[in-house]
């Protein structure tokens, strides 16, 4: 792989690269002709998500192919995969909601190999992007959060997994200018305050869950308080975990029944 050139990372930081010399790296490991690199550096310097252009984003150690338009998974979201792979038996049944490329699930899928896993996203072009990452690991279906799981799941789903869509809508414009861009709208604009797909998750979870069964949705540091009110209101006693270096904030909701072993279960 040849090295970055100076003139390569003054480009990339001057588009506002933050991480100019790994980007450059990055793109300079592909194997590819002149005019097909400087296809990609002028889609990077054109604002496109790096990992879009790479076509895949790394995830839990894994790489997770991405196609353009797919939302790129962040690395804040590790958070919700390591614990629910700390709640989760190893044939546990497990669905992903908003699953996006797959990312969650795959790393569930590759630590869990008899897990039973089972992914769902609205948006087509997401589906095909997570059937590509989950392949023969489990199932994904394309709808609307719980409508096309097939309802011989009913009751028996052990850990319900969610990266909503958290983001107020009046704050979509503060994003980074590659995510409004080059992202799914629907991937980050949770309405009014941000939770409004929270609020329809919860609502519908409890006759999917088996006995002891839980929901674990990602949300935003300020809005966890909010969270775990709306699981409350669902019928589910919340416990807020927050992870700082990740920068990331998680709700767990659980039956009362199971709620005294939590803490022997989930790091806090």
């Amino acid at each position: 792989m040849p090295a970055p050139t100076a003139d390569l990372i003054r480009r990339l930081r001057a588009a506002g690269c933050v991480f100019a010399e790994e980007e450059a790296e990055l793109l300079l490991s592909v194997q590819q002709s002149p005019d097909e690199l400087n296809a990609m550096i002028d889609r990077r310097l054109a604002g496109l998500p790096l990992e879009q252009i790479l076509g895949w984003a790394e995830f839990c150690g894994l790489h997770i192919l991405l196609d353009p338009g797919v939302f790129v998974p962040r690395r804040r979201t590790e958070f919700l995969v390591s614990q629910a792979l700390e709640l989760c038996r190893s044939e546990a049944v497990i669905v992903d909601l908003c699953c996006g490329s797959g990312a969650v699930a795959m790393a569930l899928a590759t630590t869990l190999p008899d897990a039973r896993l089972y992914a769902v996203d609205i948006d087509p072009i997401a589906v095909a992007c997570a059937r590509r990452n989950v392949a023969n690991r489990g199932e994904v279906f394309e709808g609307d959060l719980f409508a096309p799981l097939p309802a011989m799941l009913l009751g028996r789903v052990d850990i319900v997994v969610a990266n909503a869509p958290y983001v107020p809508t009046d704050e979509i414009k503060l994003m980074p200018l590659e995510a409004r861009a080059h992202e799914p709208p629907a991937s980050a604009d949770g309405g009014d305050d941000g939770l409004d797909v929270q609020r329809r998750i919860a609502a519908a979870v409890a006759p999917w869950l088996s006995p002891g069964g839980c929901l674990l949705i990602e949300t935003g540091q300020r809005q966890g308080a909010q969270t775990a009110g709306i699981f409350a209101e669902s019928g589910l006693l919340p416990r807020v975990l927050r992870n700082e270096d990740l920068d990331s904030t998680l709700v767990i909701g659980l039956p009362v029944s199971w709620a005294d072993n939590l803490s022997d279960r989930v790091s806090l």
